[in-house]
């Protein structure tokens, strides 16, 4: 009877989940900006499944590995990968459990029902896009069915224990920004082989695990099942234990000096603005970590561009000297008028205070543009990259990229909570126009250097994207005053669902 019970409340606990999304204040937003996404991910699926055949006939070439073997090899890159995508998508339990901690029910309950869930959910199932085609190509006419569902079902619990290990420091890293330490130590442990020996040894290490699980080693399926096991009862633990401290939370305010800038007064109103902006970051946790997490991030890939040879190939290159200046600011400004909402009332007491906003943000996030700038200053000296590339870059990263997230000042309708994460209302749903404006502006301007270096060359292509940064940036005016309109025309909608998101 007890487990009867306890399964009709995960039902109830699954339905409520999918009433929460309906009832959201973005629902109709999130409805539409899906379509765009689900065309997206079709696209991203059919690379997946193209990357998967090209796999597969490296592998039934290969001499020296067996096709069950050829892609566990890979897997210390595959999960890496694995772990940082799901920043973008994957909520934590904690985030979801908050309404039912005063309910007479048994208190682990609600915590059990969301891993569950999470361990079935779609985040997981992608990477079939690659094993299966994959399976069908190499194993199954080689090895047999058995062989090839072996191999399916391993690499999938892998994957699943891949998302429980992103759950548990998810949340921890939300608690304490050193906790990145341990992901990175952790993950940085399935390359030692490579470290110590050589890129064979370590593929060949992690290709006997797949020919094991392939041949439905009972040990080896042990194993994966214990993990798993141990895995659902620390984020178990983990996460009950963080609601609850979220939510009890009742700690003495600290009074702080804080700088008063007034180097920035010049500036007028814009200048009071961007004040905010900075004291916003340097006083509350979940924008100092954003923050942090952007500056870190940019400083590390600007670094790894820089002084490696990893991303020298003709793709990467152009893709990540992109990404490496959008992400730095871009990506806070994704999520633009969030931290507003908590006092948009006091925005909307004066005339075009919203626009002046708009223009300080701006003002203050092209300016930390500079850091990837000269961070990859040393490529130019070294001949990877030339002064006209860098400076291409940053401008079209100021102009039309930095155009687009702004827009989202209209459609963005959730608050973003200034400390509390894990029981944040606003967390639990995903506002899908975020997402697409993130992907189009990572993949668009690779898109757009690829067409134009067909039919012009290196220089001339950068100095057309550097002419569209600089036409951007100078009808600034013209583009903000339209946001601020178009926003100032929804502002009795936003108002009311940043409200109810608080």
């Amino acid at each position: 009877m007890f487990y009867i019970s306890r399964f009709s409340l995960f039902k109830t606990l699954r339905r409520h989940k999918k009433l929460s999304e309906k009832r959201s204040a973005v629902y109709e937003q999130n409805k539409a900006a899906k379509i765009g996404i689900y065309i997206l991910s079709g696209f991203v699926i059919g690379y997946m499944i193209f990357i998967s055949v090209l796999l597969s006939l490296i592998a039934n070439s290969s001499t020296t590995n067996m096709p069950t073997e050829f892609l566990f090899g890979l897997l210390p890159f595959i999960l890496v990968a694995d772990f940082l995508f799901r920043f973008l998508a994957q909520q934590t339990p904690a985030q979801l459990i908050k309404p039912y901690l005063l309910l007479p029910i048994p208190k682990y309950v609600c915590v059990e029902n969301f891993i569950l869930t999470s361990m079935v959910s779609e985040n997981n199932l992608i990477w079939l896009a690659i094993t299966v085609p994959y399976a069908i190509m190499s194993i199954l006419f080689s090895s047999g069915i058995w062989a090839a569902i072996g191999f399916l079902v391993g690499f999938q619990l892998i994957v699943v224990i891949n998302s429980q290990n992103y759950m548990l420091w998810r949340t921890l890293i939300t608690r304490n920004i050193l906790w990145w330490i341990a992901p990175i130590v952790l993950y940085g442990c399935l390359f030692l082989p490579w470290v110590i020996k050589n890129f064979d040894y370590m593929f060949n290490m992690f290709g006997s695990i797949g020919e094991e699980l392939a041949t439905w080693s009972p040990l080896g399926y042990l194993a994966l099942i214990l993990i798993l096991t141990l895995y659902f009862f620390i984020n178990r633990y983990v996460q009950y234990h963080f609601t609850i401290l979220d939510t009890t939370n009742n700690g003495n305010t600290k009074l702080k000096t804080v700088s008063e800038f007034k180097q920035l007064d010049r500036f007028g109103q814009v200048g009071e603005y961007i004040k905010l902006e900075i004291k916003s970051i340097m006083r509350n946790k979940n924008m100092r970590n954003s923050f942090l997490y952007s500056v870190i991030f940019t400083i590390f890939l600007s670094v790894m561009i820089s002084y490696t040879d990893i991303y020298d190939d003709a793709f990467s290159s152009k893709f990540f000297i992109v990404y490496v200046f959008i992400i730095n600011g871009g990506m806070l400004l994704v999520r633009i008028m969030g931290a507003e909402g908590n006092y948009i009332e006091c925005l909307l007491t004066h005339k075009e205070n919203i626009l002046q906003l708009l223009h300080a943000k701006y003002y203050f996030y092209a300016a930390l543009l500079l850091l990837p700038f000269i961070i990859m200053l040393p490529t130019v000296f070294m001949g990877k990259y030339n002064i006209l590339m860098l400076i291409s870059m940053m401008f079209f990263a100021a102009g039309p990229i930095f155009c687009v997230f702004m827009q989202m000042a209209v459609w963005n309708k959730q608050t973003v909570p200034l400390n509390s994460k894990l029981v944040s209302k606003s967390n639990v749903n995903t506002n899908w126009f975020a997402v697409g404006a993130e992907m189009a502006a990572m993949f668009a301007p690779v898109i757009i250097l690829s067409i134009l270096g067909i039919f012009f060359s290196d220089i001339v292509t950068y100095c057309i994207m550097l002419a569209i940064g600089l036409l951007f940036i100078a009808t600034r005016n013209i583009w903000m005053r339209n946001i601020y309109n178009r926003f100032m025309a929804n502002r009795y909608e936003n108002i009311e669902c940043f409200r109810e998101t608080r």
